[in-house]
């Protein structure tokens, strides 16, 4: 009988260990799921000049000196310089993508695998529909908003025969993304905040974005853009940096903000200010400091460079995505300079998708 009721009583207790380890779990596997959906290795937000990109490779310098441009840089422009350069480029057959610098950064994390979202602001027209259809078809988050009164912006590029690119930049509805339009549940879900330098001309809308960031847990990013817009800004930048944890720069870039030649000399100044400096030294490859510690990554070498148009959002891209996944520092640089070799070889902002199969291939092969 003792048996029995002894028996009786260690089935009754499995049963009920037996529930609540079921329950518990349940709960661990509702969690889990929530969690991941929620928060994701590679999730980074951007916010940028939503803009269509309008490409030509020109032989020679002519027609940029004929549409007063500046060699190299990115200049805006009006209605009526639009209207002109859009006239003068219509029988070269310019070629057609999606543009705007973190617009760039964000196709080529979301190419490598990683969860993106970009905020920007277009017009309600064909382009407009455009760019947003090439976003989501790589699964991109697009939190847009749409503009009546303007059309969606156009970057119209001049490449020259040394792959270095010139900006004719119409803004349209791209320059009406205010303050206001940003949403806070906008930055839920996301571990790094992206800016594109070129937006830094609002100080409102670049304040109250790392606002926002920031009350949503976000690590700050910010790329300087333009040595001429850092020139132009310089007390901007200096006022917000010190907010941002991972600053891009290249050389020109960095020496505008500086005042030095010495990209040694800038790279520790720009991490006395971010958490992560990242200066590129073009050829020499980049310098990546962080407090104390320090790495020089080699430039991927390339035989024939054909366009620079990407090579820095690219190199934002590759870094960002393998410090959201806990790489090395080096190897956080070698990434980017992978993916900014591999855009510089071609024309436009957009890679095959054998060439992205490699670049992962080679990625994942990288011990640390």
């Amino acid at each position: 009988f003792r048996s029995e009721a002894l028996g009786e009583k260690l089935i009754t207790l499995l049963l009920n260990c037996g529930a609540k380890v079921r329950v518990i779990f349940e709960i661990n596997h509702i969690f889990a799921q929530k969690f991941s959906k929620k928060i994701k290795m590679t999730d980074i937000l951007g916010i940028g000049n939503a803009l269509v990109d309008a490409l030509v490779q020109v032989d020679n310098e002519l027609i940029i000196n004929e549409l007063n441009l500046q060699k190299g840089a990115m200049q805006l422009i009006d209605t009526e310089r639009y209207l002109q350069v859009q006239h003068r480029m219509a029988n070269m057959h310019p070629k057609r993508t999606t543009g705007g610098s973190a617009c760039n950064t964000l196709l080529a994390v979301a190419q490598m695998g990683g969860h993106a979202g970009v905020i920007g602001n277009v017009g309600r027209d064909e382009p407009g529909q455009f760019f947003s259809n090439s976003f989501k078809a790589l699964g991109v988050d697009t939190l847009l908003s749409y503009d009546d009164d303007l059309p969606t912006g156009v970057a119209s590029t001049f490449i020259t025969p040394d792959g270095q690119r010139t900006f004719g930049t119409y803004l349209g509805a791209a320059a009406n993304l205010k303050p206001d339009k940003l949403q806070a549940e906008w930055f839920d879900g996301y571990r790094y905040f992206y800016i594109e330098g070129y937006l830094v001309q609002d100080h409102s809308l670049i304040r109250r974005a790392i606002e926002l960031a920031h009350e949503a847990g976000l690590k700050v990013c910010i790329d300087l853009a333009s040595y001429n817009i850092v020139a132009d800004d310089r007390e901007f930048f200096a006022e917000i940096l010190p907010q941002v944890d991972i600053v891009f720069a290249n050389e020109q870039e960095a020496a505008a903000f500086t005042g030095s030649d010495d990209a040694q000399h800038n790279v520790e100044e720009l991490a006395r200010l971010c958490h992560i400096a990242v200066v590129k030294i073009g050829k020499r490859g980049v310098l990546v400091r962080r407090g104390t510690e320090q790495v020089l990554c080699p430039a991927r070498d390339v035989p024939h460079v054909v366009d620079t148009t990407a090579a820095g959002d690219y190199f934002s891209a590759g870094f960002m995505y393998a410090l959201a996944a806990g790489r090395s520092l080096m190897t956080c640089a070698r990434l980017g300079s992978l993916l900014a070799g591999h855009i510089i070889e071609v024309v436009g902002t957009a890679l095959t998708t054998e060439v992205w199969a490699d670049i992962k291939r080679e990625y994942e092969s990288w011990e640390c």
